[in-house]
């Protein structure tokens, strides 16, 4: 399974971005089921990507997340490409459309 980094600061959140240039941000709370629910899914999913880093923010812990990715509600998932978003999913995901987007813009940052 795909190695999930803590972030629990919003300056980590900062330097986990300038470190990857393939990001992808999961952000959530511990009182979320659906949160709970995507996360296993994602992180097997990502296996297939292994350029992309995954990084995971407790909204109710690093509440600045919100203010700073225009966060309002979790769960959200978002790709950083070279420190831009690619990609927004919230709340409901389909994980087959999230793949087909994923196959997209990972072929075309890879070509």
């Amino acid at each position: 399974m795909k190695k999930v980094y803590e972030l629990t600061t919003i300056e980590m959140a900062e330097e986990f971005l300038n470190n990857h240039a393939l990001s992808f941000l999961f952000v959530s709370r511990p009182d979320c089921s659906v949160c709970h629910a995507i996360l296993p899914k994602l992180t097997e999913m990502l296996d297939d990507y292994p350029l992309i880093h995954l990084g995971h923010i407790d909204a109710s812990k690093v509440e600045e997340v919100a203010e700073k990715f225009l966060i309002f509600t979790v769960p959200i998932m978002l790709l950083i490409i070279d420190g831009k978003e690619y990609m927004r999913e919230d709340r409901f995901v389909r994980f087959e459309q999230l793949e087909e987007k994923l196959d997209q813009l990972y072929e075309m940052y890879t070509q």
